[in-house]
């Protein structure tokens, strides 16, 4: 061995402008958003966070594009051992996200403390019936945790058709709740701004179906790496990352179905 050549397994990248543009495209994104909302001539004035969100959309392609190019050669076990620790302290993070709203949900309906609220729901709030569209996506994003767990499997053992069709039923049931989602929210009958119970109910299910949509791009991109076979059956951490990303945004919305709509909504 030479006395250039790598002595460790580890994945030292090389250098990269992505760090810095996507700093600098933050930059503008959250500098141009306190314009606007300071602004008396919006939307006139949300070009500048437009321009920053572009610039962020671009850095994501192209480095998680440069991400996907490097799995091929450079992730080895030593490697992926660590992306896995990687993306189970970022689910665990995003825990803790949930954890913050749910503890915002229970602490104003046990503790109530905002003026004129002295029962939960509020007086006036006409909550969703959680058997109608609630209950419909809990079923779809259940069934989609099935076509999941297909897929995979159907890398695992080396069944490219499982595995397509697998990943492509689960995008396609990701799109439909995310549709019925924004549905419910058009025919809601209370505001996010209306009182404490909305603003914690939207809050709460909003992030939520933003990890939704998250989730669906991500598994969006798997579709086309295995269409492209890009995934081996001993090589397939970016497919193993999205399922686990998947299933966790599955378990959280029992929790939502359980807490917010059925125990919150009596």
């Amino acid at each position: 061995m030479s006395d250039h050549a790598q002595k460790h397994p580890f994945h030292l990248v090389d250098p990269s402008p992505w760090p810095l543009v996507a700093a600098a495209s933050a930059g503008l994104f959250t500098g141009g958003m306190v314009m606007f909302m300071h602004s008396d001539r919006a939307p006139a004035d949300f070009w500048l966070a437009a321009l920053g969100i572009a610039g962020i959309l671009f850095v994501m392609f192209r480095w998680w594009s440069n991400v996907i190019s490097e799995s091929h050669i450079y992730h080895n076990k030593v490697v992926q051992i660590g992306l896995r620790y990687g993306m189970s302290l970022f689910i665990a993070s995003e825990v803790m996200f949930f954890v913050a709203f749910f503890w915002a949900f229970f602490h104003n309906a046990f503790v109530i403390f905002s003026p004129g609220v002295t029962e939960w729901p509020p007086a006036g709030v006409e909550v969703l019936d959680p058997w109608d569209l609630p209950f419909l996506n809990t079923l779809i994003l259940l069934l989609s945790g099935c076509t999941l767990t297909w897929a995979h499997h159907g890398i695992l053992e080396g069944k490219k058709k499982d595995l397509v069709q697998g990943l492509a039923l689960t995008v396609g049931l990701g799109v439909i709740f995310l549709f019925l989602q924004a549905y419910e929210y058009s025919h809601a009958a209370f505001g996010f701004s209306d009182n404490i119970y909305s603003s914690t109910f939207y809050m709460a299910t909003g992030f939520h179906g933003f990890h939704v949509f998250v989730g669906t791009v991500f598994l969006a991109v798997c579709l086309v790496r295995a269409m492209k076979d890009g995934f081996k059956q001993d090589h397939h951490f970016g497919l193993e990352a999205a399922a686990w990303y998947w299933h966790f945004v599955d378990v959280v919305w029992l929790f939502l179905f359980f807490a917010v709509y059925i125990w919150g909504g009596e």
